[in-house]
């Protein structure tokens, strides 16, 4: 006979999520240093043994690409709280494109993993949500007169593709810059 209850297995599935998120979070973290991190310092950043880890994740690319889909899932929900706390939406604009080109970055530094058809899916599961975060934020600035209206969210994806491509270094922070100004220019409405 099980000694397992009810509660008792509900914190089970408790903490097991918990280690999860923790693996994950780590994961975001250590893959943005290095692509290539050891799978065993990703569970000892999370407070989890190896095992735990293979668990959740039975391959590196698992993890790879739940880490992945945890970041877009966060960029993508992001845009709100990112236009509440900037002073304009011109400035939450570029700010979001900022950070999700840094999580693009990574994404590029993770190789194979991102190039499989399990990654193809959860890529393709992004867009959706992605081009409703960018037509949230390219409404508010039409409404504040920065950017015409008319613009299709999945084209200014593409043309803000630029900046997965600059150097995460300072000259390439300000090479995508002077990019963004250039693509404001274009967007915006006519004086």
């Amino acid at each position: 006979m099980s000694d397992e209850t009810p509660a008792s297995y509900g914190r089970q599935r408790t903490a097991a999520a918990k280690n999860r998120t923790a693996i994950i979070d780590a994961a975001h973290e250590l893959f943005a240093k290095n692509p290539l991190v050891p799978l065993s310092d990703v569970a000892k950043r999370a407070g989890v043994g190896i095992g735990t880890l293979y668990r959740h994740f039975p391959t590196r690319d698992d993890l790879i690409l739940a880490a992945y889909r945890h970041d877009i899932e966060r960029m993508t929900a992001s845009a709100d709280e990112v236009l509440q706390r900037q002073a304009s939406a011109k400035a939450a604009f570029i700010e979001w494109f900022e950070t999700l080109a840094g999580y693009i970055r990574v994404k590029h530094g993770l190789g194979d993993a991102l190039h499989s058809a399990a990654a193809q899916q959860v890529v393709a599961e992004s867009w959706g949500p992605t081009a409703a975060a960018v037509a949230k934020l390219l409404d508010a600035c039409v409404a504040e007169g920065t950017v015409a209206p008319g613009h299709d969210p999945v084209d200014v994806i593409m043309l803000m593709s630029f900046l997965w491509r600059v150097a995460p270094t300072d000259e390439g922070v300000a090479q995508g810059r002077r990019i963004i100004s250039t693509v404001f220019n274009g967007l915006s409405s006519p004086a």
